[in-house]
């Protein structure tokens, strides 16, 4: 079985963070991809951090309508910070018989290096990356499978700020998670 891993705030989760996870889904045949949001910023500020349980539910909406994307709960559900080389343990003791990739944008791949055990992670699976600008080509001292996509040039803070200045966010999100948002107060 080969195991998409996409881990992220998704604060929220918007059209790019799909378009990437269904680029590498398709690429590589994947069987499945989990959706993985994290419990608690480690390298992010805690303002404007939407609550787990509402991360959750719009990357339901944000993923669903794929078979193939499954939204888990493996580090909303345990306390402290979330890192992905204890999130890739889990998961090997999960589906051990499993190949696992991990699944990042090019600003992610940048810095891996200086993740929590990136030697280790590595060797738990297979690195992917793309760019999120058309002209950048992701670069870093791991191997990994590049993608090349035309990128969605978005970012969740871009979205959470057009949120609070009350601008024409839903064109990023889509309506599901728009109408989410609206109604849960978010970010507003």
């Amino acid at each position: 079985m080969k195991i998409g891993v996409f881990g992220g705030a998704f604060n929220p989760p918007h059209k790019g963070h799909v378009k990437l996870a269904r680029y590498f889904a398709d690429r590589l045949c994947l069987d499945k991809v989990l959706v993985i949001p994290t419990s608690a910023p480690v390298h992010k500020s805690a303002a404007d951090f939407a609550p787990a349980e509402d991360r959750l539910a719009m990357c339901r909406l944000a993923f669903g309508g794929d078979h193939r994307f499954e939204v888990s709960e493996i580090e909303t559900s345990r306390p402290g910070g979330s890192y992905t080389v204890d999130t890739l343990r889990a998961l090997r003791k999960q589906f051990p018989q499993a190949a696992f990739y991990l699944i990042l944008g090019a600003d992610a791949y940048a810095d891996f290096g200086k993740w929590r055990e990136p030697d280790e992670i590595a060797s738990m699976c297979t690195l992917c990356a793309a760019a999120r600008k058309k002209e950048e080509v992701p670069s870093g001292a791991y191997p990994a499978v590049i993608g090349e996509l035309k990128p969605y040039v978005i970012s969740s803070t871009r979205i959470r700020q057009m949120v609070k200045d009350k601008g024409p966010f839903a064109r990023h999100v889509g309506a599901r998670v728009a109408r989410y948002i609206v109604q849960r107060g978010l970010y507003a």
